[in-house]
Formats: C-alpha cells, structure tokens, sequence
C-alpha cells in the first residue's frame, strides 16, 4: 500500500496508549512519514504535557501554530485558550478573558464532568472542518485517562440534554464515529502489561465510544540477531582472536539474554494477534540513550516499511 494513500484516508489520527510505550515517538514517527509523503501534517498535543516539540529539537509549543520540520506543524491545545476561541467564535470576545481568569471554568468543569476534554476536542474538530492540514496527528493522553477523554462527547450528551454544550459534543462525537474523518491508533510495547492494557483499550473504544481503530503500532521491537547460538570461544578461535578471562562467559549471558527477550517479544505479539485482529506495524528497538532526528528517521523507514507491507487495512 502506498504511504501517501494509507495515510490520507482518515483526516484525523488520534495516537493512543499506556504512558511510556513510546505514544509520542510515533506521533512525530507517523508526521514525519505523512511529510515524506508530500502531505501538511499538523501534530497537536493536550496542554503542553507531551513533549513533542522535543523530538524535532524545537521550543516547548504554543496554543499558536509553529513549524517543526517541513511539511509539520505543531500546536498545543488547551481547555482554557480553546474556551477562549469558542467564546469570541460567538460574540463573547468582552466576557471571554475575564471568564477565563476569574477562574469561572475550574467551577464549571466540576459541576459537568468532561467540558475540559469537550472543549479540546471542540478545537480538534474545528481544525478537522477548516482543512487546516491534509492530516491532523493528535497524542491524545495516555491510556485510561483516553477512553475518558474520548467518551467525554457521549457523556455529555447523556448529562446536557440542549444547548451549546450538547451541540458541541454532538458535533465532536460525529466526528469521532466517522472513519472517513477519524481513526484511533494504538501504540504497544511488546510486553505482557501493556499488551494487556492496549486490548482492554481497544475493546473499550469501539464499543464505548465507537471509533474506528487502525493497526496496532508495536514499539520497540528487539530484531532477531542470527549467530547468537554461536559459541564465542569457537568463534575467537576461529578468527584467530584472543579472548580475555571472562570475556566468554559476558557474551554467552549477552547473548542468552538477547535471544530469551526476542522470544518473549515473539509470544506477547503472537499474543496480540490472536485477541486482537488488527494489523500491525513494528519499529524498532533504539539502542540509544536519546532520540533525535537521525533516530527519527529511523522510526519513519520502519513506520513506512510497516504500512507498504499492509494490504486490506483502508487507513491509519
């Protein structure tokens, strides 16, 4: 499947999963593979907290827009500065500010549970209806407090029954509920926990909230290193090489420990499959300690290899 095709079937690609499987990594990873393709990509992140501007070696982003790299723009969104928007969108402009300092949506974010997660993705719909990009990325938060965050449009049309708040959550949930428009993707580690948390989340979104999920993205995947039987003593000998004490035994617990790790990754997403029946996309175990653009571009090779391999799936 074509990279460019794949990814502009849905408008909005909203990245999901458990804190510390790499969620973000593949928001920039997805951008950067949409950018390659030709396509404006806007990332948006939730008040600031994910770090994104980070992985592009930019400054913390704004509630305005910035450029991250070609073709990539970035933003973050905020309950307060989108309450801001949706105020002077409708001829509050004089009330907007004060509303805002005095404190006023702390009180009406307790009284109805879910407006600071309505008025984000009010935003997120806003942009989707202007056609600021060709694909919006959002790294929505992590794992549990997503499904709250995505039902927060169904919950409030089950709680405010008329009015502007009910208008905006309908909208917002038609959006959500619509393929064409938007597609959950959730990312893993290939580990038992966050396996078993990723599947909890997937059944929970479809029938809880009813979006449409595209492949699973499994990070940090170990690649299986052939040799790893080989013992190092013969191969020293071999080559003519001379190993130092205890050098043999440092490579054999390496290599055991090499080899049982890619098999247990083997089983979790074998694991996967079988509850889950949706593709998936691998990347890459980095042996670094940090992440940049070169590690980056990496991801994005592995991201785009992952989506040529795809063949029935209709989009991200």
């Amino acid at each position: 499947m074509e990279t460019a095709e794949f990814l502009a079937a849905s408008r909005l690609v909203i990245v999901a999963g458990k804190g510390g499987v790499g969620k973000t990594t593949v928001s920039a990873t997805l951008a950067m593979a949409a950018a390659r393709s030709g396509l404006a990509v806007q990332l948006l992140e939730i008040e600031g907290k994910s770090g994104l501007s980070s992985l592009f070696g930019r400054e913390a982003l704004a509630y305005d827009d910035a450029e991250l790299a070609p073709g990539i723009r970035g933003r973050t969104i905020t309950p307060d500065e989108a309450l801001l928007d949706y105020l002077k969108a409708h001829g509050l402009s004089r009330v907007s500010k004060r509303l805002v300092s005095s404190g006023a949506l702390e009180i009406v974010a307790t009284a109805a549970p879910g407006i600071r997660d309505i008025l984000v993705l009010g935003k997120v719909k806003q942009l989707e209806q202007e056609r600021s990009a060709d694909l919006l990325v959002l790294d929505a938060p992590a794992a549990g407090h997503a499904i709250t965050f995505l039902l927060a449009a169904r919950a409030l049309l089950d709680t405010v029954g008329v009015g502007p708040i009910n208008a905006q959550a309908r909208d917002v949930l038609e959006l959500l509920t619509d393929p064409a428009r938007c597609q959950v993707m959730l990312v893993t580690l290939p580990e038992e926990t966050p396996v078993n948390e990723l599947i909890d989340t997937a059944y929970h979104l479809e029938d809880r909230v009813g979006v449409s999920l595209g492949p699973v993205v499994v990070n940090g995947v170990v690649a299986e290193l052939p040799g790893l039987d080989t013992d190092p003593e013969a191969a020293a000998e071999a080559g003519g090489v001379s190993l130092r004490p205890g050098e043999a035994e440092s490579m054999r617990a390496a290599a055991a420990f090499r080899a049982e790790r890619r098999e247990l990754q083997v089983e979790q997403v074998a694991r996967l499959s079988s509850a889950l029946p949706l593709p998936q996309i691998h990347l890459p175990f980095l042996f670094g300690p940090d992440l940049g653009s070169a590690e980056l571009g990496t991801l994005t090779d592995a991201f785009t290899a992952g989506i040529t391999a795809l063949e029935t799936v209709s989009g991200p």
